[in-house]
């Protein structure tokens, strides 16, 4: 399962083991009470657990029961107050700030009446301090995380609508205009001519719209391309791998692609391969076919779109391979948006920096005189790598800063490492991250004894190493994981948007064309009958305002703005949504009697259910199928265990059943689920 497709699983696994390793140390550093200690500290973590797992307790008692079990580990125990983090976190998470606060002024005053005012109590209650915000902000990332997988739906449908508004915006004047005269000509033919113009003019309006948002996708030039070579009986391979939309450069790409499978054809091609590539800007285009013997025929036939492509910054190429094979090659830089600082990625650093400048904190603490000139350069260096200079080229630099110094900074410099352990997990493979940063652990356990560290700080510093380095990749892991989801969802709204400029230039070509053309052809007819046959031309006359009345109903369709097809849009935009995330979709629907409430409610159905296929599936496989008083989704790729129903089928059961239905959702058999929704006529 990729990161994107189990985004949320991933997030809390990371989190997870992020506050397990916290409480890892408590426990190590607990000695003969750990018996005592481990069921009140791993309790009170487990309690943590409902931040991240659905259908857990929440409320002020399971907060109050928290905070007795850590408050008992450190005054029963004495177990150091940093543990107390755990609170601090989880009540600011619940909104009690006041209380949270409260927690966090306590962890200095219990260590102090322990131990003394001394530098170990700023120590213990900055331990505290980090460990909490570390506990709220992993938690805010994982439900950031969540946030952004979920609504990947409602992004893709929104940005549906609104490219059906700008459809609607470019189409309705020049239309409108074409319908307007026609009908008025039915009534008046002494203006039949000028509205023939008119709608000769709607007509190439139409023609010049369907082709221009055909042509801003590669994608249907290349389902055109495959079916007419296998038409042929050429065996046809296709790899793509370019981004749509690509603006004014597909066009230019189609038409490259067009000519070099029609080459392909005229040549009777028994194989032909279709590639495209996008990397760093560029889209290239790759078709090679077997069956011609030199590449002139090709070279003519393309010159004309070399010279086009050169004049937009492009390359054409066109040679005969190792194999005989006439390669063709179109290069094309396309535009491409910077991705935008994700708020995520802005929240992940500012948590990194606090942590980083309390860590600082925490070894300045242990130093003075002359140690502080040497440490603080060295401290401003290890947050400028690790905040802005990321680089496996600079993890060298960083081991030297973890180690060398320890033979003067002794054990305050021990937790250097784990910022080291951090940058090896979030710059290197984890193949190659994870026996590195078991290295350092043994390389800081080494050092620290050789300066004479005492056994138990030993241990701490090196089981802190971990802890810290998992800190690290936990904030930079989910930021990125976060703006990884963005980009895929960013790719997915791509893809409705394109698919729904697909569908509205067919049907400006197959509705609103044929329309036209139609009432043109029977207009020119008109105007030879008006002398001839009045009676037949009125008759004609007549069929002509029906079909302008017909035509303004097409265009309603074609900018998606029918009420009647209110229900059959969102299938419609359902499959879009499913199509343009890799899953095959078929759909049969007959809603033409699917009205008012029920089809509230089987909207309502739909848009859950196919949320869910996108979630909590790896389907390849989907079909919605919707009649007078049933509507159907049904999809393969589910897991062979699942969790129970949500809120969201709960909740819809119960608007089923106010209209007197029935709401079914689950396995049946084979990796399928269903989701199924009856309503009685």
């Amino acid at each position: 399962m990729s990161w994107t497709n189990g985004g949320g699983l991933h997030a809390r696994a990371v989190t997870v083991a992020v506050l397990g390793a916290f409480v890892a140390v408590y426990l190590v550093a607990a000695g003969s009470d750990l018996p005592w200690v481990a069921p009140l500290v791993v309790g009170a973590l487990v309690l943590h657990l409902r931040f991240l797992l659905p259908g857990w307790p929440h409320g002020p008692l399971v907060s109050v029961v928290q905070a007795a079990l850590l408050y008992g580990a450190v005054l029963g125990f004495g177990v150091s107050v940093g543990v107390l983090g755990l609170a601090i976190g989880a009540l600011w998470l619940e909104g009690r700030r006041a209380a949270a606060v409260a927690v966090a002024v306590s962890a200095p005053a219990i260590a102090a009446v322990e131990e003394g005012w001394s530098r170990a109590v700023i120590d213990v209650s900055i331990s505290a301090w980090l460990i909490g915000i570390v506990a709220y902000g992993l938690t805010r990332l994982t439900y950031d995380v969540d946030e952004v997988q979920s609504t990947r739906l409602t992004l893709a449908a929104a940005a549906v609508r609104e490219e059906r508004l700008r459809i609607a915006a470019g189409l309705r004047g020049v239309i409108e205009d074409g319908l307007t005269a026609m009908a008025r000509a039915a009534r008046r033919p002494s203006e039949l001519g000028d509205a023939l113009a008119e709608a000769r003019s709607s007509l190439d309006a139409a023609r010049t719209a369907a082709s221009e948002m055909r042509e801003l996708s590669l994608a249907p030039q290349v389902s055109a391309a495959q079916g007419m070579l296998e038409a042929a009986g050429a065996e046809v391979t296709v790899r793509t791998g370019h981004r749509e939309p690509l603006g004014p450069g597909g066009s230019l790409l189609a038409a490259v692609l067009r000519e070099a499978v029609t080459d392909a054809v005229r040549d009777r091609a028994c194989h032909c391969l279709i590639e495209t590539i996008q990397d760093d800007g560029e889209v290239r285009l790759t078709v090679v076919a077997d069956g011609a013997r030199t590449t002139e025929r090709g070279e003519a036939a393309l010159e004309p779109l070399a010279v086009r492509l050169a004049a937009a910054g492009g390359r054409l190429d066109v040679d005969l391979d190792a194999d005989g094979r006439i390669r063709v090659v179109a290069s094309l830089r396309v535009a491409e948006e910077a991705a935008p600082v994700s708020d995520q990625q802005r929240f992940a650093t500012a948590l990194l920096a606090v942590v980083l400048v309390g860590f600082c904190g925490k070894a300045l603490l242990q130093l003075s005189g002359v140690e502080l000139l040497v440490a603080l350069p060295l401290l401003a260096v290890v947050c400028l790598l690790n905040l802005r200079l990321r680089s496996p080229w600079l993890l060298p630099l960083q081991a030297v800063i973890a180690f060398v110094p320890v033979v003067w900074l002794g054990s305050a410099w021990g937790g250097v490492a784990g910022f080291l352990a951090g940058a090896l997990l979030v710059s290197l493979p984890p193949r190659a991250a994870w026996p590195l940063v078991g290295t350092t652990m043994v390389g800081v356990f080494a050092t620290q004894s050789a300066v004479g560290t005492a056994p138990p700080l030993t241990v701490n510093l090196t089981i802190s190493v971990l802890v810290t380095g998992l800190v690290v990749f936990g904030l930079a892991r989910l930021a990125v994981l976060a703006d990884e989801l963005h980009a895929a969802h960013d790719g997915l709204v791509r893809a409705a948007v394109v698919q729904e400029r697909l569908r509205a230039a067919r049907d400006l070509h197959d509705l609103l064309g044929h329309t036209f053309a139609a009432m043109i052809l029977k207009g020119e007819l008109v105007r030879r009958l008006l002398d001839r046959d009045p009676d037949r031309a009125s008759a004609e006359l007549d069929e002509i305002a029906a079909i302008a009345v017909r035509a303004r109903a097409d265009m309603a369709t074609v900018v998606g703005e029918a009420p009647r097809l209110e229900l059959a849009s969102e299938v419609e935009a359902a499959g879009s949504v499913l199509r343009a995330a890799g899953i095959a979709t078929t759909v049969e629907a007959s809603v033409s009697a699917v009205d008012g409430e029920r089809a509230a409610a089987f909207i309502a159905v739909l848009r859950e259910a196919v949320t869910n296929v996108l979630r909590h599936s790896a389907a390849k496989e989907a079909r919605i199928t919707v009649d007078g008083s049933q509507l159907v989704v049904e999809n393969d790729g589910v897991p062979a265990e699942i969790t129970s129903p949500g809120a969201g089928i709960g909740n819809l059961r119960t608007r089923v059943a106010a209209l007197g239905g029935t709401l079914d959702a689950g396995p049946v058999g084979d990796g399928r689920f269903r989701v199924t929704a009856a309503v009685d006529r």
